[in-house]
């Protein structure tokens, strides 16, 4: 490395406390870096006593400032706030409101963490970047592209978030958990001490108090001067039978049960929302079963492309199990035809599709 610092992205968690710790245990030179990307005092309406286990706040910054105290490392925080309501917190309410279920933690590491945290890493002298990720990259001479592969623990692999990384990205990233189990992490960070070793796991979307994404997104717009769409309408079964009315399709997502309004003597589920109809289509549990998918903006990150139909196990969400397909290129390289070998219970316009050979990540896409 050149003797180029390190810069390490410190959430204030026990992950990056200890991979910026044992960094500087290994003689590396070692820069915090934290990212300040949401004010969480923005919206008081929407906080609660409550809710707790949201990442970003100033407790994680303080808490990522001590640690980098007791290791004897520079540590600077830098203010994300625009970039991140730009390319996160904006596209996050427009798609919801277009009926899609979006990945915000997929688009903060593509253009944040990935991105603008690199250009940050430059202004300190930074070579490679290090995170907190379950992940694990390898240079795979024979193809002449960094591999990216899944962490050793799958119960804390976060491949699904970062099949979006280029190989630039992947060039100067390091995730030095990837080889690790999580109880082996809390162990280590416990023999050297550090300040957050039992510290509790933060959720997946630092934004959103309590999962209300509805409350979040009216919030918002009220705060943006736009006033709210007009997404009320009518909940109807695959059928066309009216049940109820609804106060708005962002509140609905599919393969949903809970909080749909209507009872029916039977479950039902959001097999699908309409924007322009503003109707909310419920059904059976067998009704949310798709045969295949179509994944747009694919990004190939193993391999190089699709030349030729081929085999793979497919992610539908993060925590899915994988199901065997084949993927069969379009004449869109931006666009690929999943075809599963069972058919998939709710596969949500919106979320990814993430491809993988074993535990090698060849690419993904977004849903379409």
């Amino acid at each position: 490395m050149n003797g180029a610092p390190i810069a390490v992205a410190m959430s204030g968690g026990v992950d990056s406390s200890t991979v910026a710790a044992m960094l500087v245990r290994r003689g590396e030179r070692v820069v915090g870096l934290t990212m300040q990307l949401w004010n969480q005092r923005r919206f008081p309406e929407l906080s609660s006593a409550g809710a707790t286990g949201r990442c970003c706040s100033l407790d994680d910054v303080y808490d990522a400032r001590r640690v980098a105290e007791q290791i004897g490392i520079p540590y600077y925080v830098v203010n994300f706030e625009r970039q991140f309501e730009q390319r996160v917190i904006a596209p996050f309410v427009s798609e919801y409101l277009a009926g899609r279920t979006p990945i915000p933690c997929t688009l903060c590491n593509n253009f944040i963490k990935f991105d603008q945290f690199l250009e940050m890493a430059d202004s300190v002298g930074a070579r490679h970047i290090a995170t907190g990720h379950y992940a694990r990259i390898a240079w795979h001479a024979a193809s002449g592209r960094y591999q990216l592969r899944k962490a050793v623990d799958e119960t804390k692999d976060q491949t699904y978030f970062l099949f979006g990384l280029t190989q630039a990205q992947l060039a100067r990233s390091l995730f030095p958990l990837g080889e690790m189990r999580k109880s082996d992490v809390r162990q280590l960070a416990r023999e050297m001490d550090l300040t957050v070793a039992d510290k509790d796991e933060s959720f997946e979307i630092c934004f959103v108090p309590n999962g209300d994404y509805a409350a979040f997104m009216d919030a918002y717009l009220r705060d943006k001067g736009v006033a709210a769409a007009r997404t009320a309408g009518q909940i109807v079964t695959t059928d066309g039978r009216t049940l109820g009315e609804h106060d708005g399709v962002h509140h609905f997502t599919v393969g949903q049960r809970k909080g749909l309004g209507v009872a029916t003597g039977e479950p039902l589920y959001v097999i699908a929302t309409n924007p322009q109809s503003q109707q909310v289509t419920v059904g059976r549990n067998e009704d949310l079963l798709r045969a295949g998918l179509i994944a747009r903006e694919v990004n190939w990150v193993s391999v190089a492309g699709l030349p030729a139909p081929a085999r793979a196990a497919v992610k539908i969400r993060n925590k899915h199990a994988a199901a065997s397909a084949t993927l069969y290129p379009t004449a869109d390289p931006g666009r690929v035809e999943v075809h599963f070998d069972a058919p998939q219970r709710a596969v949500t316009p919106g979320q990814a599709a993430v491809f993988y050979d074993g535990s090698l990540v060849l690419g993904g896409g977004w849903i379409e």
